[in-house]
């Protein structure tokens, strides 16, 4: 199914949901559909480059945009948390953020900053001869020369996919909540606490505390992302 109706959109979505009747529905992919955009939606809604749905697909499929450094053709493809979208031709590259709603956002970029992104190791894999697989948020797999744990995030150049720098889920590390009452806010993480059951980890922040699986480490001595105004869509 390539639509869906507007009125049942995820919450994290700047879209009105009683204008019209269908919205585009993100293609399978490595962010959930909670958590992503189409491709095309971007163009349309978010950046204004087209005012129908035709009209980003044909900017989509004349090779003219690309995420993480990579052209892509399919207005549908998901576009998620920390996912560099760059148009060549205008000189503008974005980062995918989330506010203190939650909403999916785009925080301008320069060029620079548009030749690497964050991903959180998900999981790790033991492969044949024994190498160390990374599994990260945005679906990929890399064989790592050193020792990661879950939780920790590489700063990764796009699109030769090589790890540049590493930032450990440990007090003293920046975070962004990237869900939850606290979504959108960047802190200093002062404490981990393990928990004993089947409930995530609680990691503490400065001011507060939220689970695990919603920080997402961004920088030790500096935050190395910026959180987007709540106010620049709306």
């Amino acid at each position: 199914m390539t639509h869906m109706k507007r009125i049942t959109v995820p919450r994290t979505w700047p879209v009105e949901r009683k204008t019209h009747k269908w919205s585009l529905r993100p293609s399978l992919g490595p962010h959930p559909i909670e958590q992503s955009i189409p491709l095309a939606f971007v163009l349309r809604e978010y950046l204004g480059y087209a005012d129908t749905a035709g009209e980003a697909r044909h900017i989509i499929a004349s090779r003219e945009v690309l995420v993480d450094g990579t052209v892509r053709t399919d207005p549908r493809f998901s576009c998620g948390l920390m996912d560099v979208i760059s148009l060549p031709k205008a000189n503008e590259h974005y980062r995918v953020l989330v506010d203190a709603k939650g909403t999916i956002r785009l925080v301008s970029i320069g060029k620079k900053d548009a030749a690497w992104k964050l991903c959180r190791v998900q999981n790790k894999t033991t492969v044949k001869g024994g190498a160390i697989q990374l599994n990260l948020h945005d679906g990929r797999n890399i064989i790592a020369e050193q020792e990661y744990g879950t939780g920790d995030v590489v700063k990764l150049s796009m699109p030769d996919q090589e790890i540049l720098k590493s930032f450990p889920l440990a007090p003293g590390s920046i975070a962004m909540v990237t869900n939850g009452k606290h979504a959108g806010e960047i802190a200093t993480i002062t404490a981990m606490e393990t928990t004993r059951s089947s409930r995530p980890n609680v990691v503490k922040l400065e001011e507060f505390s939220t689970i695990e699986p919603y920080v997402f480490v961004v920088g030790t001595d500096t935050a190395l992302v910026t959180a987007p105004e709540v106010s620049v869509y709306d």
